[in-house]
C-alpha cells in the first residue's frame, strides 16, 4: 500500500486537536453486527457541519475492542474520505505491541493525521514493558500519537518524561484515571510540549476541573447525537461559565449519567441509544456490551429530546 502525506505535521495536530472538542464517533453496524459503511459516512459527514476540532475513528465510543483488525482499516479510509477538509483524523492501535505497530503503521498508510494509541490488551504491564510498548508505536509511524492513560496503561511521571524526551511525535495523553497528581506534575513538566485530553466515562461531568489541570479538550460522546448541545456545553467549559455548566450538567448529564450507571457497559450502550434516541440511529452495540432496555430507552429519548 502507499503511503498517504498526512495534512498535519505532529506538532500542528497537537494544536489543532487542543483548539475546541473532540468528536469519537459510533461505528454504525447492521442488525447482523456488520459494519454499516454507508451509515457511518452519512454520520461522519453530518458531524462535519458542527465545531469538532478531531475525530477519532473506532475509538472506545466506536467499539474498538469488538472490532477485527480489517474493520478497523476500513473505518478510518472512511472517515478520512468523509471528514471535512481540515479536520484531523486520528486512528486507533491497541492490542499487543505487534498489532498496534501494524495498526499505526496502517493508519498512515490510510491517510490519517495521527495515532490514538489504547492501553496492551489483558496482560499486566510495568513501566519498562509500557515504555516500550509506546516507543515501538512511535518508531513506527512519522504521525503524532496519543496514549491512553487507562486501564493496565498506568504511566508514571518518570515514564510519560522519558517518552516525551525521546519521541518529539508522542504529543498527546488522554487521562481515563484520574489521578490529580499526576496530572498536576504533567502539566507543570510538559504543559506547552503535550496535549492534554480528560477521557473519563461522559467526560462533560469533569470538564470543568479537567481545564484547570491543563486538559483543554475532552472526548465527548454526547456529541454523536447532539453536537449542538455538546459544542455550546463545551463553549462554556472553556468560558469558565460555571452557572450555565452546572446548569446543563443538572439539567441533562445528570439524569443521563443515572441511566448510564445501570449496566456496566452502558457508557458506549447509552450513546448509540442517544443515536436512536435522536432519529439517527447506527444500529446494535456488539457483544460483549448490551444495549439499553426498553424502559431506559424511553427515559433516555425524554430526555435527549430536551437537547436536540
Amino acid at each position: 500500500m502507499t503511503s498517504v502525506k498526512t495534512r498535519f505535521s505532529p506538532a500542528e495536530l497537537r494544536t489543532a486537536l487542543g483548539s475546541g472538542l473532540l468528536s469519537f464517533p459510533v461505528t454504525h453496524c447492521t442488525p447482523e453486527f456488520e459494519f454499516d459503511e454507508a451509515a457511518y459516512r452519512q454520520h461522519v459527514e453530518w458531524l462535519g457541519g458542527f465545531s469538532a476540532s478531531g475525530l477519532f475513528a473506532a475509538g472506545g465510543t466506536g467499539e474498538f475492542f469488538s472490532l477485527t483488525v480489517a474493520e478497523v482499516a476500513r473505518i478510518v479510509r472512511a472517515t478520512v474520505e468523509s471528514a471535512p477538509d481540515g479536520v484531523p483524523v486520528v486512528a486507533p492501535a491497541g492490542y499487543g505491541t505487534a498489532t498496534a505497530v501494524e495498526m499505526a503503521r496502517s493508519a498512515e498508510e490510510l491517510g490519517a493525521d495521527g495515532v490514538f494509541l489504547l492501553p496492551p490488551y489483558l496482560t499486566e504491564v510495568d513501566q519498562e514493558g509500557l515504555y516500550r510498548h509506546v516507543a515501538a508505536v512511535c518508531r513506527a509511524t512519522s504521525l503524532g500519537v496519543t496514549v491512553y492513560h487507562r486501564a493496565n496503561a498506568r504511566f508514571t511521571a518518570a515514564t510519560v518524561d522519558r517518552l516525551v524526551a525521546e519521541f518529539d511525535n508522542l504529543i498527546g495523553f488522554k487521562d481515563g484515571i484520574c489521578d490529580i497528581d499526576l496530572l498536576a506534575r504533567l502539566h507543570a513538566t510538559h504543559g506547552e510540549r503535550l496535549l492534554f485530553v480528560g477521557g473519563l466515562p461522559t467526560a462533560e461531568t469533569y470538564a470543568l476541573p479537567y481545564l484547570e489541570l491543563g486538559a483543554t479538550t475532552y472526548s465527548s460522546a454526547i456529541f454523536n447525537f447532539a453536537p449542538a448541545w455538546a459544542s455550546a456545553f463545551y463553549a462554556s467549559v472553556r468560558a469558565r461559565d460555571r452557572a450555565d455548566v452546572y446548569a446543563r450538567l443538572s439539567e441533562f448529564v445528570l439524569p443521563y449519567l443515572e441511566i448510564r450507571n445501570q449496566r456496566a457497559g452502558y457508557a458506549v450502550s447509552i450513546v448509540k441509544a442517544g443515536m436512536r434516541a435522536a432519529a439517527r440511529p447506527a444500529g446494535p452495540v456488539r457483544p460483549p456490551l448490551t444495549d439499553l432496555t426498553e424502559t431506559e430507552l424511553a427515559a433516555l429519548t425524554e430526555l435527549v429530546e430536551k437537547v436536540i
